[in-house]
């Protein structure tokens, strides 16, 4: 899956002939959602590209404006267009159905264009895993990478397909990978993944689940042993996982308590070692340590806060915050544009 690809149509730090510049044009499909719109905000202020296209997610759909993003970004959201968009962007981003994604992509990809797709299709690298969760998603296309940026940062820098994360993946995977790596999680025990997301996370479809008389005062759990993002979060681990999500009264955010075992005795500095080694460098992964982190603190950032406690036994309990529009989306998204395009990966983000 992590391939290098051909060269950009547009390359960063190009210039003209008089000297200036050149902007990397880019566009989002999707931008009625909570993502498409979060993308648009971050995008309409980002120094280096210059946002030339924004459609809905159907060709039937009416032009209207965004009056949430006023002063912000003036244009037009214009019907879904696949012609539209391989022609006025070099970088687009697909925040639209799995099943819309599927079908765009290969268009856009055969039209010369870098795609950074912001739904499932493409993230599972299984045959049979992406036929029962992603059907319409019959192969992956060539040069496509997983866009978790700070573990796969050189395959997003060459993709011509950035698949990127979902939410609770992002989330999950920040917190357990340097484990993994370090070989540190006892071999044959569980991992067991009790994540908590507000409603934004289920779409801007409404459903009996999200309406706001079911979900006000109360919490859920919901798609238990049967939620795509499980066997994503398997596929980056290499490790079965016992993953439950629910849903809780907030509008944005995700917080995931994750309990393993590690060599008895394991003290706290040498997770605190582990996890040093792992983001010391990473602007946007916060290592909080035994003070543990809490959805405000990263609510409309791109930052993932990882905090943990251990035991004499082994028992260690990880906790991990995100915004899920932002780092387990579009903020995500913007970061692996960055990567792709040879820029500071903070830009437009941080």
């Amino acid at each position: 899956m992590h391939t290098v690809g051909p060269a950009d149509r547009v390359h960063s730090g190009e210039t003209t002939t008089g000297g200036a510049q050149t902007r990397a044009r880019v566009a989002v499909a999707g931008a009625t959602g909570y993502a498409g719109q979060e993308l648009l905000r971050i995008l309409s202020h980002h120094p280096a590209v210059r946002l030339t296209l924004a459609t809905s997610s159907s060709p039937e759909s009416a032009a209207r404006r965004m009056p949430a993003l006023a002063r912000l970004w003036n244009g037009t959201l214009t019907p879904l267009d696949a012609q539209a968009l391989g022609r006025e962007a070099d970088i687009v981003f697909l925040a639209l159905p799995d099943t819309t994604s599927a079908t765009l992509a290969p268009t856009l990809l055969a039209a010369g264009v870098r795609v950074i797709d912001v739904s499932g299709a493409f993230r599972l690298r299984d045959e049979a895993a992406r036929s029962r969760w992603y059907p319409d998603t019959k192969d992956l296309p060539a040069h496509t990478a997983y866009g978790l940026t700070e573990w796969e940062r050189a395959a997003v820098r060459t993709a011509r397909l950035v698949a990127n994360p979902g939410c609770y993946p992002t989330t999950t995977l920040l917190a357990l990978l340097p484990l993994v790596k370090a070989g540190l999680l006892l071999p044959g025990t569980d991992i067991i993944v009790d994540a908590k997301s507000g409603v934004s996370g289920a779409g801007k479809s409404p459903t009996e689940r999200t309406h706001f008389s079911e979900v006000h005062g109360s919490l859920s759990a919901y798609g238990v042993f049967a939620h795509r993002h499980g066997v994503e979060i398997e596929q980056g681990l290499g490790r079965q996982v016992t993953f439950t999500p629910h849903l809780v009264p907030l509008d944005r955010g995700i917080l995931a308590t994750i309990y393993v075992r590690v060599p008895p005795g394991t003290a706290d500095a040498a997770l605190a070692e582990v996890y040093d080694q792992a983001y010391a460098n990473e602007t946007f992964v916060r290592v909080v340590g035994s003070a543990l982190p809490e959805i405000k603190h990263v609510a409309h950032t791109n930052f993932c806060d990882i905090g943990w406690r251990v035991d004499a036994s082994g028992r260690a309990i990880l906790v991990s915050v995100t915004d899920n529009l932002v780092k387990g989306a579009a903020g995500q998204a913007v970061q692996n544009m960055n990567v792709m395009l040879g820029l500071d990966e903070r830009t437009g983000v941080l």
